[in-house]
Protein backbone atom coordinates (compact mmCIF):
# COMPACT_ATOMS: atom_id res chain seq x y z
CA UNK A 1 0.00 0.00 0.00
CA UNK A 2 1.29 3.43 -0.99
CA UNK A 3 -0.98 5.81 0.92
CA UNK A 4 -2.11 9.38 0.31
CA UNK A 5 -2.19 11.42 -2.85
CA UNK A 6 0.19 10.85 -5.75
CA UNK A 7 2.48 13.36 -7.40
CA UNK A 8 0.30 13.53 -10.56
CA UNK A 9 -2.70 14.43 -8.39
CA UNK A 10 -0.74 17.16 -6.61
CA UNK A 11 0.64 18.50 -9.88
CA UNK A 12 -2.79 18.82 -11.52
CA UNK A 13 -4.21 22.08 -10.21
CA UNK A 14 -7.70 21.16 -11.36
CA UNK A 15 -7.80 18.28 -8.84
CA UNK A 16 -7.74 20.80 -5.99
CA UNK A 17 -5.16 19.09 -3.77
CA UNK A 18 -2.39 21.66 -3.95
CA UNK A 19 -2.08 24.95 -2.08
CA UNK A 20 0.83 25.89 -4.35
CA UNK A 21 -1.28 26.00 -7.52
CA UNK A 22 -4.63 27.71 -7.75
CA UNK A 23 -7.50 25.50 -8.83
CA UNK A 24 -11.04 24.48 -7.92
CA UNK A 25 -11.25 23.36 -4.27
CA UNK A 26 -12.14 19.73 -4.86
CA UNK A 27 -9.70 17.28 -3.15
CA UNK A 28 -11.73 14.16 -3.97
CA UNK A 29 -9.72 11.08 -4.94
CA UNK A 30 -12.69 10.16 -7.12
CA UNK A 31 -14.18 13.39 -8.54
CA UNK A 32 -17.39 11.52 -9.40
CA UNK A 33 -18.10 10.47 -5.81
CA UNK A 34 -18.83 12.32 -2.58
CA UNK A 35 -18.75 16.06 -1.97
CA UNK A 36 -15.95 18.44 -2.80
CA UNK A 37 -13.89 20.29 -0.20
CA UNK A 38 -15.61 23.52 -1.27
CA UNK A 39 -19.06 22.06 -0.63
CA UNK A 40 -17.96 20.63 2.71
CA UNK A 41 -16.44 23.93 3.86
CA UNK A 42 -19.63 25.74 2.92
CA UNK A 43 -21.74 23.78 5.41
CA UNK A 44 -19.46 22.37 8.11
CA UNK A 45 -19.81 23.79 11.63
CA UNK A 46 -16.88 25.66 13.14
CA UNK A 47 -16.63 23.01 15.87
CA UNK A 48 -16.39 20.14 13.38
CA UNK A 49 -13.94 22.06 11.21
CA UNK A 50 -11.76 22.68 14.27
CA UNK A 51 -11.86 18.94 15.07
CA UNK A 52 -10.81 17.97 11.55
CA UNK A 53 -7.96 20.48 11.43
CA UNK A 54 -6.75 19.41 14.88
CA UNK A 55 -7.17 15.62 14.61
CA UNK A 56 -6.49 14.97 10.94
CA UNK A 57 -4.26 17.93 10.17
CA UNK A 58 -2.51 17.90 13.55
CA UNK A 59 -2.63 21.68 13.35
CA UNK A 60 -1.98 23.28 16.75
CA UNK A 61 -3.55 26.58 15.65
CA UNK A 62 -6.76 24.85 14.54
CA UNK A 63 -9.15 27.05 16.61
CA UNK A 64 -7.75 30.26 15.16
CA UNK A 65 -7.75 28.95 11.60
CA UNK A 66 -11.22 27.38 11.80
CA UNK A 67 -12.64 30.69 13.04
CA UNK A 68 -10.93 32.55 10.18
CA UNK A 69 -12.37 30.17 7.57
CA UNK A 70 -15.89 30.54 9.00
CA UNK A 71 -15.57 34.33 8.97
CA UNK A 72 -14.28 34.28 5.39
CA UNK A 73 -17.13 32.14 4.07
CA UNK A 74 -19.63 34.64 5.46
CA UNK A 75 -18.25 37.11 2.93
CA UNK A 76 -18.62 34.65 0.03
CA UNK A 77 -18.01 31.02 -0.96
CA UNK A 78 -14.51 29.56 -0.68
CA UNK A 79 -14.14 27.78 -4.02
CA UNK A 80 -10.43 27.96 -4.94
CA UNK A 81 -7.35 26.35 -3.41
CA UNK A 82 -5.45 29.63 -3.59
CA UNK A 83 -8.27 31.40 -1.80
CA UNK A 84 -8.28 28.89 1.07
CA UNK A 85 -4.49 28.91 1.29
CA UNK A 86 -4.46 32.69 1.67
CA UNK A 87 -7.10 32.58 4.42
CA UNK A 88 -5.05 30.02 6.35
CA UNK A 89 -1.82 31.90 5.70
CA UNK A 90 -3.26 35.13 7.10
CA UNK A 91 -4.61 33.38 10.21
CA UNK A 92 -1.51 31.28 10.95
CA UNK A 93 0.69 32.96 13.57
CA UNK A 94 3.81 30.77 13.35
CA UNK A 95 5.11 29.28 10.11
CA UNK A 96 7.49 26.33 10.11
CA UNK A 97 10.64 26.96 8.14
CA UNK A 98 10.41 25.41 4.68
CA UNK A 99 6.72 24.48 5.05
CA UNK A 100 3.71 26.36 3.74
CA UNK A 101 1.36 27.34 6.61
CA UNK A 102 -1.58 25.65 4.85
CA UNK A 103 0.12 22.23 4.63
CA UNK A 104 -1.48 20.63 7.68
CA UNK A 105 -4.92 22.13 7.12
CA UNK A 106 -5.04 20.89 3.52
CA UNK A 107 -4.00 17.46 4.79
CA UNK A 108 -6.75 17.40 7.39
CA UNK A 109 -9.48 18.50 5.00
CA UNK A 110 -8.31 15.99 2.37
CA UNK A 111 -8.40 13.13 4.89
CA UNK A 112 -11.92 14.12 5.92
CA UNK A 113 -13.23 14.46 2.36
CA UNK A 114 -11.91 11.04 1.33
CA UNK A 115 -12.44 9.16 4.63
CA UNK A 116 -8.82 8.07 4.26
CA UNK A 117 -8.30 6.68 7.76
CA UNK A 118 -11.50 4.63 7.63
CA UNK A 119 -10.48 3.24 4.25
CA UNK A 120 -6.99 2.44 5.56
CA UNK A 121 -8.36 0.47 8.52
CA UNK A 122 -10.65 -1.50 6.21
CA UNK A 123 -7.79 -2.19 3.79
CA UNK A 124 -5.52 -3.44 6.57
CA UNK A 125 -8.22 -5.80 7.83
CA UNK A 126 -8.89 -7.08 4.32
CA UNK A 127 -5.18 -7.62 3.75
CA UNK A 128 -5.14 -10.40 6.35
CA UNK A 129 -7.58 -12.39 4.23
CA UNK A 130 -5.72 -11.66 0.99
CA UNK A 131 -2.12 -12.49 1.90
CA UNK A 132 -0.99 -16.11 1.96
CA UNK A 133 1.18 -17.51 4.72
CA UNK A 134 4.70 -16.18 4.21
CA UNK A 135 3.45 -13.25 2.14
CA UNK A 136 4.38 -9.70 3.03
CA UNK A 137 2.34 -6.65 3.92
CA UNK A 138 4.24 -3.45 3.09
CA UNK A 139 2.74 -0.03 3.78
CA UNK A 140 4.22 3.39 2.97
CA UNK A 141 2.60 6.21 4.92
CA UNK A 142 3.28 9.94 4.72
CA UNK A 143 2.06 11.38 8.01
CA UNK A 144 1.97 10.31 11.63
CA UNK A 145 -1.76 9.48 11.73
CA UNK A 146 -1.37 6.83 9.03
CA UNK A 147 1.89 5.51 10.44
CA UNK A 148 0.49 5.14 13.96
CA UNK A 149 -2.48 3.23 12.58
CA UNK A 150 -0.25 0.87 10.59
CA UNK A 151 2.16 0.40 13.51
CA UNK A 152 -0.72 -0.36 15.90
CA UNK A 153 -2.31 -2.80 13.45
CA UNK A 154 0.91 -4.78 12.97
CA UNK A 155 1.55 -4.79 16.73
CA UNK A 156 -1.96 -6.02 17.56
CA UNK A 157 -1.89 -8.75 14.92
CA UNK A 158 1.55 -9.85 16.13
CA UNK A 159 0.21 -10.19 19.69
CA UNK A 160 -2.74 -12.29 18.61
CA UNK A 161 -6.17 -12.54 20.21
CA UNK A 162 -6.89 -10.14 23.05
CA UNK A 163 -7.63 -12.65 25.79
CA UNK A 164 -8.19 -12.01 29.51
CA UNK A 165 -5.00 -11.92 31.59
CA UNK A 166 -4.07 -15.22 33.22
CA UNK A 167 -6.08 -17.37 30.80
CA UNK A 168 -4.27 -20.74 30.46
CA UNK A 169 -3.51 -20.80 26.73
CA UNK A 170 -0.37 -21.79 24.88
CA UNK A 171 1.45 -19.41 22.59
CA UNK A 172 0.23 -21.14 19.43
CA UNK A 173 -3.37 -20.66 20.58
CA UNK A 174 -3.07 -16.87 20.50
CA UNK A 175 -3.83 -16.79 16.77
CA UNK A 176 -0.97 -14.48 15.85
CA UNK A 177 -1.45 -13.29 12.28
CA UNK A 178 1.57 -11.11 11.50
CA UNK A 179 5.26 -10.94 12.32
CA UNK A 180 6.87 -7.50 12.04
CA UNK A 181 10.00 -7.43 9.91
CA UNK A 182 12.14 -4.77 11.54
CA UNK A 183 10.97 -1.29 12.47
CA UNK A 184 10.16 1.83 10.52
CA UNK A 185 12.19 2.37 7.35
CA UNK A 186 12.87 5.96 6.29
CA UNK A 187 14.23 7.29 2.99
CA UNK A 188 17.92 8.05 2.83
CA UNK A 189 19.41 11.45 2.08
CA UNK A 190 20.06 10.58 -1.57
CA UNK A 191 16.43 9.56 -2.11
CA UNK A 192 15.13 12.74 -0.49
CA UNK A 193 17.47 14.83 -2.64
CA UNK A 194 16.14 13.08 -5.76
CA UNK A 195 12.51 13.19 -4.60
CA UNK A 196 11.79 15.77 -1.86
CA UNK A 197 8.22 14.46 -1.48
CA UNK A 198 9.69 11.26 -0.04
CA UNK A 199 11.04 13.07 3.02
CA UNK A 200 8.08 12.17 5.24
CA UNK A 201 7.62 8.60 3.98
CA UNK A 202 7.70 5.70 6.45
CA UNK A 203 7.70 2.07 5.32
CA UNK A 204 6.61 -0.78 7.61
CA UNK A 205 6.68 -4.44 6.64
CA UNK A 206 5.16 -7.55 8.22
CA UNK A 207 4.95 -11.23 7.26
CA UNK A 208 1.71 -13.23 7.29
CA UNK A 209 1.84 -16.16 9.68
Amino acid sequence: MDLGVSSPQLDQAERGFSFQQDGPLDMRMNPASGISAAAWLAQVSERELLRVLREYGEERFAPRIAAAIVRARQQGPIERTGQLAEIIKAAHPAWEKGRHPATKCFQGIRIQINAELTDLQQALNQALNSIKTGGRLAVISFHSLEDRMVKRFIRDQARGDNLPAGLPVTDNQLNRRLRPLGGAIHPGAAEVDANPRARSAVLRVAERL
